[in-house]
């Protein structure tokens, strides 16, 4: 379905279809259809807070954390608190959210400004993914939402044995060899600027005194995990 059949077509049409690909992607049917239009719609499309994805994406994220929370919980009966935080964050983080989305097929049905170059690059399928599970919550209560999640993202796409072995956090790994070995490593904020819509920080991870790395992302916390990952790869500690 493009944007323009869906703000122009055949309303009964468009309806129709809409509500087709939302149950073939989801695997539910949805009762309040507004909802989903609205967790689908990014704000380069839609201004008004109360028609974008943002607070819903707020509430879904929320959802979303409680669920893996819970399902963690009951899974490692005997680990620790820092153990299960570190899973729940291998989780539920960024890229991993943004890949899940565009395996369901998000990046189908995602309405944003396909002209905004700064949005290619972003996670704004693992956002859009969010923003649904907040529809899914307001339209079918919080077990029905929780056993959907469980069923459709966490079963399917989240691999829990194999993320036990992932050490996701990259960046402490990096202060944790630097340390290790007399180094003096920073993040720091080389630039922010406005990308199309959308403001994009840039962190420099500096070794010494020298630029090792360079990261971006909208936020800092994004743009230093990707400083470090680069910086990670260049030192041959991955």
């Amino acid at each position: 379905m493009q944007v323009k059949d869906f703000f122009f077509g055949n309303k009964n049409a468009v309806a129709k279809s809409f509500r087709k690909s939302i149950t073939n992607i989801l695997g539910i049917k949805p009762d309040n259809i507004v909802l989903y239009r609205t967790a689908l719609s990014h704000r380069s499309l839609k201004e008004s807070p109360d028609e974008n994805n943002e607070r819903l994406e707020y509430l879904g994220d929320a959802i979303l954390s409680a669920v893996v929370a819970d399902y963690l919980f009951k899974r490692y009966p005997y680990k620790g608190e820092g153990f299960l935080t570190e899973m729940r964050s291998k989780m539920v983080n960024r890229q991993q959210l943004n890949d899940i989305a565009v395996k369901m097929g998000f990046k189908k049905i995602a309405l944003f400004n396909k002209l905004d170059n700064a949005l290619k690059n972003s996670h704004i399928f693992g956002n859009t993914l969010e923003a649904i599970v907040g529809a899914v919550y307001l339209d079918k209560g919080y077990k029905k939402t929780q056993t959907w999640i469980l069923k459709q993202i966490i079963i399917p796409h989240m691999f829990v044995d194999d993320l036990e072995l992932i050490d996701i956090n990259l960046k402490n790994k990096l202060i944790g060899w630097a340390s290790k070995n007399n180094k003096v490593l920073t993040f720091d904020l080389h630039e922010e600027k406005l990308e199309g819509s959308r403001r994009v920080f840039i962190i420099n991870t500096v070794l010494d005194g020298e630029v090792l790395s360079e990261g971006k992302g909208f936020n800092k916390k994004d743009a230093s995990q990707a400083a470090a990952i680069a910086a990670v790869e260049k030192l041959g500690l991955a």
